[in-house]
């Protein structure tokens, strides 16, 4: 009877190690992936449409965003809410931008305004449009990613000379790594391009080797810069 015992409490306590094992396992995979997978859609959106206009226009300079055309996410994709005058485009986009193995590509959280100027609004911004099509259409990575590389090969022209775009919005999120938000203007060019990125006491970073979809390789720099898109100083980071 003694060892019958025994060997019960030995599997109980076998079988209690691993659960607990599956449970730290699980615990930290979830703080390795926070967001493994899409939130419920409302999550993403922003109920008042007049506050996602007015945030997608502090991506830039009243001078440049009061003539834009300003773009809001629906629940298909995004919709033109204000006609433009200048040719540039202003929306606010989510975490789903970023490369696709960034462990914050669905954090709900995420509210990024930018402003494209006209050669990025023709040749990059239809990229962002697709993507977000495709992610309200319930589709996974992997279909995103060769979704959007096929539009680009079809749909998108050229990488234009000069595209850029500005992220000098005070009420962005970008993460929930460390500071939450920094001035910055966006670059896109050819790949290999020398800007001097990433080197020590350089201000230009590579923030991504190559943009999916894109029908030809292109670069994305960022430069912080020293003021808000209101003219305050942005050399005390916000949030």
């Amino acid at each position: 009877m003694v060892p019958k015992i025994m060997r019960t409490i030995a599997l109980g306590s076998l079988a209690l190690v691993v659960a607990l094992s599956a449970a730290w396992s699980a615990q930290g995979q979830a703080a390795k992936a926070p967001y493994p997978s899409m939130a419920p859609l409302d999550e993403y959106l922003m109920a008042d449409r007049n506050a996602e206009i007015a945030l997608a226009r502090s991506a830039a300079p009243d001078s440049i965003s009061r003539d834009a055309e300003v773009l809001v996410l629906g629940r298909h994709g995004y919709e033109t809410a204000v006609k433009g005058k200048n040719g540039f485009v202003c929306l606010v986009e989510r975490a789903w931008n970023a490369p696709f193995d960034n462990p914050e590509f669905w954090n709900p959280k995420n509210r990024s305004p930018d402003c494209y100027n006209p050669p990025a609004a023709r040749t990059i911004l239809p990229l962002i449009l697709k993507r977000a099509e495709l992610v309200l259409a319930g589709q996974s990575k992997d279909q995103i990613r060769k979704g959007v590389e096929a539009f680009g090969r079809k749909e998108v022209p050229a990488l234009q000379p000069g595209a850029m775009c500005y992220m000098l919005s005070k009420e962005a999120y970008l993460t929930d790594q460390g500071s939450h938000n920094v001035a910055h203007l966006m670059f896109y060019v050819p790949e290999g391009t020398a800007w001097g990125a990433n080197l020590a006491g350089s201000p230009v970073q590579v923030l991504q080797q190559h943009i999916p979809g894109a029908p030809s390789p292109i670069s994305m720099y960022i430069v912080p810069v020293r003021r808000w898109s209101d003219g305050t100083s942005a050399v005390a980071v916000a949030h």
